[in-house]
C-alpha cells in the first residue's frame, strides 16, 4: 500500500517515513503545499498523512482539492493545532481521522490500518476474494486455509488486486502503487510482467478460485474464475 506524507518538519517526516517503510508501506513525501499538490494531481495513494500548517499553504486547501478531484484517498490530519475548529473543518472537508502532535508512531500505524480497514475492507480485518484470504496485519495469504508463500512484491501486487476485485487495473497505476511514484519514468514494465507471471502460477497451483486476467492494451483484472 502506498502512503503520502505531507509534512514540512524534516526530522518528523523522515522518522515517519522510516517507521512506515519498516511496516512494508510504499512511502512518498511532500515537504510543502506545492509539492503536495503536484503529487496528488499526478498519483493515487491509499492514505495521505496531512499536516495542516504548511510553509506555503494550508493542508485544508489540499483537502478541498482532493474533494474537487473526487479522489478517494483516506486522509489523516496530523497537526500541532488541536482545536475543535480545526478538527471539525478537516472532517467536514473529508478527512477520515485527526491525530494531534506529538504522537506515538504505534498510534499512527494503528490509525492508518483503521481507516484503510474501514474504507477499503468494509471494517473487516481480513481481505477475502473467493477462497483467497489475505491478512494485512501479518502479511499472510491463505487459500482454502493453507498458507501460500509469496515474496514481498507478489504479496503487494495481490493485495492491490484484492482491494480492487473485478476492476480493470492499469499497469502504470499498479506499478506506482507497489514500487513508488517515480516508477512512471521507466522505459518498460517487464519487471511487473515477471512478478505477475510468478504470482499467477502460485495462485493456480494452490487452487485459487480468483485469477489475474490480462486485458489486452490496458492491464489486468482480478476476477473469480468462471465455472
Amino acid at each position: 500500500m502506498k502512503l503520502l506524507i505531507i509534512e514540512d518538519e524534516a526530522s518528523l517526516r523522515e522518522l515517519m517515513q522510516r517507521s512506515l517503510e519498516k511496516e512494508r508501506y510504499v512511502v512518498e513525501c511532500a515537504p510543502d503545499f506545492r509539492t503536495a499538490m503536484q503529487k496528488i494531481g499526478a498519483y493515487d495513494y491509499d492514505c495521505v498523512l496531512l499536516d495542516i500548517m504548511l510553509p506555503d499553504g494550508s493542508g485544508l486547501t489540499v483537502l478541498e482539492e482532493l474533494k474537487k478531484m473526487r479522489k478517494k484517498e483516506n486522509v489523516i490530519i496530523i497537526s500541532a493545532k488541536d482545536s475543535i475548529e480545526d478538527k471539525v473543518a478537516g472532517l467536514d472537508l473529508g478527512a477520515d481521522d485527526y491525530l494531534a502532535k506529538p504522537f506515538h508512531l504505534a498510534e499512527l500505524s494503528a490509525r492508518i490500518k483503521s481507516v484503510i480497514r474501514r474504507n477499503q475492507h468494509g471494517g473487516e480485518s481480513l481481505v477475502t476474494c473467493g477462497n483467497v484470504v489475505l491478512n494485512p496485519d501479518n502479511f499472510r495469504v491463505l487459500i482454502d486455509g493453507k498458507e501460500l508463500e509469496l515474496n514481498r512484491k507478489e504479496y503487494d501486487i495481490l493485495l492491490y488486486f484484492m482491494n480492487r476485485p473485478e476492476r480493470l487495473v492499469n499497469k502504470s497505476a499498479l506499478a506506482e502503487s507497489v514500487w513508488g511514484d517515480h516508477i512512471d519514468q521507466v522505459d518498460n514494465y517487464d519487471f511487473i510482467y515477471a512478478q505477475i507471471k510468478n504470482l499467477r502460477k502460485k495462485l493456480k497451483a494452490a487452487g485459487a478460485t480468483p485469477e489475474i486476467k490480462a486485458v489486452y492494451g490496458f492491464g489486468y483484472k482480478f476476477t473469480l474464475e468462471e465455472a
